[in-house]
């Protein structure tokens, strides 16, 4: 293994220290371990709060996104790991403004479990609560069972259009309705070409030649649809788009934001290669492209991949998206 760390068990510990000394006026630390990450300011009384929480090792998500327009709390767990309950319900107690807060998380087995014993602690204390999960990934199951799907970098989408509802003073009811539209609008596909590490294994998370890709692989490594020979970029882009476009119904009305996304090593330069193919792919289809991203928006430690989100968007999701919106990663606005 070869990290730039000191003890691989401070490893989240100290990464949320560095974060929150080099952006004080975003993030401060709260909880009694210091694992919530909520913002520097308060929570406005009467908003509607949005928390989310998983395993570290994705930054931008899930941490980076806690700000203005964004999320007000988030809950982080060591790497690839779930946080715990305690956790979760400090990052509740942090984002509770009086109005509800709703839990805006992916679709993995402990964050669920976890999240739904902290609403529950909440709910002990008078806090209102709701659940919105993110199920993208086209390739983790069918289109028919898509609620077993895993959530991946769509959390970007649901995260920004959420937190702009919120910053409109929507209920929790409304807040909830559109976070849930759109999640529901995101349909994501990814591919590795390379492991990463988790500090405390001090091991690749899978083996994989040199000279082979994995298509539909999961943000931790989850197995993806085929294993084989590294294709070219156009190849790979292709198929990619193809799956995607299966599992939507787009047509030459269809106003979709995509992201193109680096899991970790991939450069920018790589990422634009693919992103000329996906406009072509999208003029074909005649559905326009709003407000495209391409760079580092979730992350897989350093595993070399990339990863397409297509949000599809309808007037509404479309005018919460282009909202401003402020944290250390992105700033709309």
């Amino acid at each position: 293994m070869k990290k730039i760390l000191n003890d691989p068990y401070q490893y989240v510990d100290e990464m949320l220290a560095g974060l929150c000394s080099a952006h004080p006026e975003l993030y401060r630390q709260a909880g009694e371990a210091g694992r919530v990450i909520a913002r520097s300011e308060k929570i406005k009384n009467g908003k509607v709060g949005i928390v989310s929480g998983g395993g570290s090792g994705h930054l931008p998500i899930f941490t980076g996104y806690v700000g203005q327009g964004l999320l007000d709390a988030c809950a982080i767990g060591d790497v690839f790991a779930s946080p715990s309950v305690d956790q979760m319900a400090d990052a509740m107690r942090e984002a509770n403004g009086g109005a509800g807060v709703l839990r805006l998380y992916g679709n993995y087995g402990g964050d669920v479990m976890n999240f739904d014993m902290a609403g529950e602690m909440l709910e002990m204390e008078d806090v209102e609560s709701s659940t919105v999960l993110l199920a993208d990934d086209v390739a983790s199951a069918s289109k028919q069972e898509r609620e077993k799907r895993r959530g991946v970098a769509g959390m970007v989408y649901a995260f920004k259009i959420a937190g702009a509802a919120a910053e409109e003073m929507n209920n929790l009811n409304e807040v909830t309705r559109i976070a849930q539209n759109a999640a529901d609008a995101c349909h994501s596909v990814g591919a590795a070409l390379t492991p990463c590490t988790v500090p405390q294994a001090g091991k690749p998370t899978f083996e994989i030649s040199d000279d082979e890709m994995e298509m539909g692989m999961g943000i931790h490594g989850e197995p993806g649809v085929w294993r084989g020979k590294i294709k070219k970029a156009d190849e790979i882009a292709n198929e990619m788009i193809d799956m995607l476009l299966a599992d939507m119904d787009l047509t030459s009305s269809s106003r979709v934001s995509v992201l193109v996304n680096s899991l970790g090593a991939t450069p920018p330069e790589e990422l634009y290669i693919l992103y000329r193919i996906v406009k072509s792919r999208m003029e074909e289809v005649g559905a326009e492209i709003v407000m495209p991203l391409v760079g580092r928006y979730a992350t897989s430690m350093e595993m070399t991949g990339v990863s397409f989100t297509f949000c599809e968007l309808d007037s509404e999701l479309e005018k919460l998206l282009k909202a401003p919106a402020d944290c250390a990663f992105w700033k709309v606005g």
